[in-house]
């Protein structure tokens, strides 16, 4: 008797359809796991968002005069101060809000917050921070701030120095203002001297922390160091360029405590 021999099976041309579902499976996943990965980055953003504003001493209603470090949603450090929108000394934070002392430790959030700004504005080459054994040191740059041989604050710089000075201004540490110059002399009507010129600079920029931000006068102090402390090598342009400068030096408690009239009233922990 003859065996009964199975018809011939055809080919299967579907099979392609099991690789393209593993690879639309495959692709979901991975969309899955970015869109996890960008809400976990935004919760970590607002959070470090909160964090500065509250070293800072601002809350998210803070609005108008007062400068918002940042704000939920927008990344900005630190809002564009209009110069003709600024405050009068009457209505700034000293006139009836206490400042808090700014320790060493927060140096580092400030210095944070200004680079951030800096860097989204691009004012970079004209403001430098550093943190040093003093305290916070913010130089300002003379290509930045001032004319050639002149000790007045540049008018097209006013909405750079108030994000500055409004960002210094909550804190009640003593400060210490520098003028530096580079060592090609000068001997103009007004000044005959790199030490005339980098004092009156200094003079300047406190006056204009004390008079328009409301600085405590009795926390402050100017000195001229002329071209003797130096940050770069004179021979270059680059260098002279980096040593002509105004350091506004927040300083810290050990380099405070060297200034007239300091001690425990005035040094708080």
């Amino acid at each position: 008797m003859a065996l009964q021999r199975e018809p011939e099976k055809h080919p299967n041309h579907e099979r392609w359809l099991v690789s393209y579902g593993d690879l639309l499976t495959l692709l979901l996943a991975v969309f899955v796991v970015m869109y996890a990965m960008s809400q976990a980055d935004k919760k970590r953003v607002e959070e470090v968002a909160e964090s500065l504003r509250e070293s800072f001493g601002y809350s998210k209603a803070t609005v108008g005069a007062q400068a918002v470090v940042i704000e939920s949603g927008n990344i900005s450090v630190i809002p564009s101060i209009k110069p003709q929108s600024l405050p009068t000394p009457q209505q700034r934070p000293a006139a009836g809000k206490q400042r808090t002392y700014a320790a060493e430790k927060d140096f580092g959030a400030i210095k944070a917050a200004l680079d951030a700004y800096l860097t989204k504005s691009g004012n970079r080459e004209k403001v430098s921070i550093d943190i040093t054994r003093r305290g916070l040191v913010v130089s300002l740059t003379e290509a930045g701030f001032f004319d050639s041989g002149s000790a007045r604050i540049k008018a097209g710089s006013e909405e750079l120095f108030g994000v500055i000075a409004e960002s210094l201004s909550p804190y009640a540490n003593p400060y210490r203002v520098e003028g530096h110059t580079d060592n090609v002399p000068i001997h103009t009507g007004r000044f005959r001297s790199n030490w005339e010129l980098s004092t009156a600079r200094a003079t300047n920029v406190l006056q204009k922390l004390i008079e328009s931000y409301g600085f405590d006068p009795a926390a402050m102090s100017a000195a001229g160091y002329g071209e003797y402390r130096s940050v770069a090598d004179n021979a270059s342009a680059e260098g002279r360029a980096r040593n002509r400068r105004v350091d506004i030096v927040m300083l810290s408690p050990g380099g405070g405590m060297g200034e007239p009239g300091s001690g425990p009233s005035r040094q708080q922990p």
